[in-house]
């Protein structure tokens, strides 16, 4: 071999080397790290190139060179945080079933967990729209709006005339639109229709061809409206006549359920949007009248204890993640997910089996049909994993389900924007509520009984019943499930 030779020999086991010293260094699970050592030391040119490609978490990496750029967080000021105090949940006198689960989220957020809150549950766009036109043509000082989808259909455009009436009467009106989420009002954009009304609009990393965009898969998945800072909506809902479901049209229905919430933890929803706001725009702009719960009525306070969660891959630890196999963990009664993506991490498969084996009832609700198959697909290929242990999973009917709700005994659930899968708990913002309190709990828990009675039960024998095409098809599939 001559001099040549042996500098490619030498720099193909050099590139080799040092990409499987990264995977030894970096990967947490010792299986992904022993297997792509593997791959790097027995093929030293294909090894390097597929983990530069699908080893490596650029999402994390390119979450941390933003925040460098761009923070994502702001401070509340003195008199917010002040409103806030008389509210935080004292230790003492907390119910001790509970007390675990509360722990863990004390832990792992930024915010209190306050008292003093109602949380109304708003079925599908029939109810949940009006309700929020409503608050919206209220509006005395401030509309903070954030939506991973807004389409310029008919719910949309109402949307587009209530705040665009605001700020004809001077209210301080703020968007957020994600910038690919935006493109599925194409070929009319929302955004350029909200500025055309003189409303400030501020898009999250949206896509562009030059110079190319590198943050295609951090999507801002929130959904947020604050007005007056005095009443908040969140939940899974977009803004689209597709959550109109006792409409013949469209055809991609979608039932949802949003919530109206009133009380302090509007102050903490508010702080999610503007630190939003903030890092789309660098604006630091507070709103001009901060609305003091403080000085409210006792008549005017609800009974449920709440934080709002903030979650993004700008976080060094994964809180959401976190928070879900902490309450599932100490459940002792039932637990009940519904979702419409369900690829949980390992970890929380764990939860959920041990959980089943302590005797908790363990309730999961998919739908019958996903929007996105290949979703759907990889989750049938893990779901065995679940039925052999006893946790009970069932298919609703159709239109397509999207709610989302977390359900732990008779005194614990979240509500929000993020999915029990890989996407919502690692790639996508997301914002959770956690909720303590028996009643809201009650009617959360008795929707999802209700959606179970008119659903089928996945059994065993149906999942190996499968084809051998299809579960080779639902196995590839699922080998993908970390960027689902």
């Amino acid at each position: 071999m001559d001099v040549y030779q042996w500098l490619i020999l030498a720099l193909v086991t050099g590139i080799a080397v040092t990409t499987a010293f990264h995977a030894l260094l970096y990967k947490r699970d010792p299986r992904s790290a022993f297997a792509w050592v593997a791959i790097c030391l027995l093929f030293p040119l294909a090894g390097p190139a597929l983990y530069a490609f699908f080893g490596i978490n650029r999402i994390r990496m390119r979450a941390r060179k933003l925040q460098q750029e761009r923070a994502f967080q702001i401070e509340l000021d003195r008199d917010r945080s002040a409103s806030l105090k008389p509210f935080a949940v004292s230790s003492q006198g907390f119910p001790d079933d509970y007390v675990n689960i509360r722990r863990v989220a004390d832990a792992v957020t930024r915010r209190p967990l306050v008292s003093g809150n109602r949380v109304t549950p708003l079925v599908n766009g029939e109810n949940a729209y009006p309700d929020m036109l409503e608050a919206i043509a209220s509006a005395e000082h401030s509309v903070f709006l954030s939506s991973y989808i807004f389409q310029c259909d008919t719910s949309g455009l109402r949307f587009v005339d209530a705040l665009a009436d605001c700020v004809r009467r001077g209210v301080d009106v703020r968007v957020i639109i994600d910038g690919v989420g935006e493109l599925y009002g194409l070929p009319r954009r929302v955004g350029k229709l909200l500025a055309s009304c003189g409303i400030r609009v501020a898009r999250f990393l949206p896509p562009r061809l030059l110079p190319p965009t590198l943050y295609i898969n951090l999507r801002n998945h929130r959904k947020m409206l604050i007005v007056d800072g005095r009443v908040g909506y969140t939940g899974g809902m977009n803004i689209s006549d597709r959550h109109l479901v006792e409409q013949p049209e469209p055809p991609s229905r979608a039932s949802d359920i949003h919530f109206r919430i009133s009380g302090p933890v509007v102050t903490q929803l508010e702080h999610a949007f503007l630190e939003d706001w903030y890092f789309c725009t660098g604006d630091e702009q507070m709103p001009q009248t901060p609305f003091d719960w403080s000085k409210q009525p006792a008549s005017e306070l609800g009974s449920a204890m709440c934080r709002a969660i903030s979650e993004g891959p700008n976080e060094d630890f994964n809180k959401l993640g976190t928070i879900l196999i902490g309450a599932i963990s100490s459940a002792r009664q039932r637990v009940i997910i519904v979702t419409p993506y369900f690829l949980p991490s390992r970890e929380m498969i764990g939860a959920l089996q041990s959980a089943a084996l302590r005797g908790a009832r363990v309730t999961v609700l998919l739908p019958e049909k996903s929007n996105l198959p290949y979703i759907h697909w990889a989750t049938r290929n893990m779901l065995w994993e679940m039925l052999q242990f006893g946790v009970h999973t069932y298919y609703q009917p159709a239109p397509f389900a999207h709610t989302k709700l977390f359900i732990v005994d008779d005194f614990y659930a979240h509500i929000g924007s993020a999915n029990i899968d890989a996407r919502s708990l690692r790639l996508n913002f997301e914002l959770n509520v956690e909720i303590f309190d028996r009643e809201v709990v009650r009617q959360l828990a008795g929707y999802a009984e209700t959606t179970k009675a008119r659903s089928r039960i996945i059994t065993s024998d149906e999942l190996e019943g499968r084809s051998l095409p299809v579960r080779i098809r639902d196995a590839l599939v699922w080998l993908f499930y970390p960027y689902l």
